[in-house]
């Protein structure tokens, strides 16, 4: 049972971390029916950002709490990722907006690779050791551990998932968020701004992107630049899991995700008398990502249906 409990609490931290970057896939597919590929570099330059302010404050303010300099590092992380997001709209997806869908895909493929090669420029391809910036002694949990990091993910999540899901159904940028989402044409000449609302879903999806980095750098103790290929891929998976351009649907597809390669990955060579490792761990999210596809392509909960704005 403890070994069961720790595997549910490692599942629940994993999959907080996924369902930020998920709720960015699908806000940007719900409004405008791409898939922002380059979703996972955006987590990735937040988190290079963030292991770079940090690196400077602990120069330039050596006794400052370790707290205070993740918050400030996360701040200036957030409007990096931000800015990058909204001149990756501008640049290239906008021109591209009524194309045939395949252009805007491989336009998002490239981009990733573009941002990995930029960062691998910019910070080198080595993998560099995240800072340990909150105390690091595990609490007991009925058997199971956590750390004082992992409740911080879980807190942060449980936060901005809450503010999200306010912002999107009780203000005005919420409406004009669902408004276009449902008929971007007829949202237009309602007095709504297409270009502004888009340009603001990505921008909060990159703020979401930019948290996950910073929480999956701190938890896993290090970054490198491409860190944020196989989380963004799995956080896809888990937005279709859920059912793309469904918010709710994006969070519990994550988080069943989070369970399936935690526990999965716990059991695996007992289930498979030693064959397989806790090393293929990563096998999971792609068998559900073919299960899902084949026996119920609309995930979980189904699809985006716009909800009138």
């Amino acid at each position: 049972m403890e070994i069961l409990l720790q595997q549910i609490i490692n599942g629940l931290v994993l999959g907080s971390m996924y369902a930020l970057v998920a709720l960015g896939y699908t806000m940007v597919y719900g409004i405008i029916n791409l898939i922002n590929f380059a979703h996972g570099e955006v987590l990735m330059v937040g988190a290079l950002t963030s292991w770079t302010c940090i690196g400077f404050m602990q120069e330039a303010m050596p006794g400052a709490p370790g707290w205070l300099i993740l918050l400030f590092a996360m701040v200036i992380a957030c409007v990096v990722a931000a800015t990058l997001n909204f001149v990756i709209e501008k640049v290239a997806y906008r021109p591209l907006r009524n194309s045939p869908k395949l252009a805007p895909l491989i336009t998002a493929i490239g981009m990733s690779i573009l941002l990995q090669t930029l960062a691998m420029i910019i910070w080198k391809p080595n993998y560099k050791p995240y800072p340990t910036l909150l105390p690091s002694t595990p609490i007991d949990v009925a058997g199971a551990v956590i750390t004082p990091t992992q409740i911080l993910i879980l807190g942060v999540t449980a936060v901005s998932l809450a503010v999200l899901m306010w912002l999107v159904n009780y203000t005005k940028l919420g409406r004009a968020m669902r408004a276009t989402a449902e008929n971007p044409r007829v949202a237009a000449l309602m007095g709504v701004k297409p270009d502004m609302v888009i340009s603001a879903t990505f921008i909060i999806g990159a703020v979401l992107a930019a948290i996950a980095g910073i929480m999956y750098a701190a938890n896993y103790g290090t970054v490198q630049h491409t860190m944020g290929f196989l989380p963004g891929l799995k956080a896809f998976t888990a937005a279709v899991f859920g059912g793309i351009g469904n918010l709710a649907g994006a969070v519990v597809g994550a988080l069943l995700l989070g369970l399936i390669e935690s526990i999965g990955s716990g059991y695996i060579g007992q289930l498979t008398g030693g064959l397989l490792g806790s090393n293929y761990t990563d096998i999971f999210a792609f068998v559900v990502l073919i299960i899902i596809l084949t026996l119920r392509p609309s995930g979980l909960l189904g699809e985006r249906v716009a909800d009138r704005a």
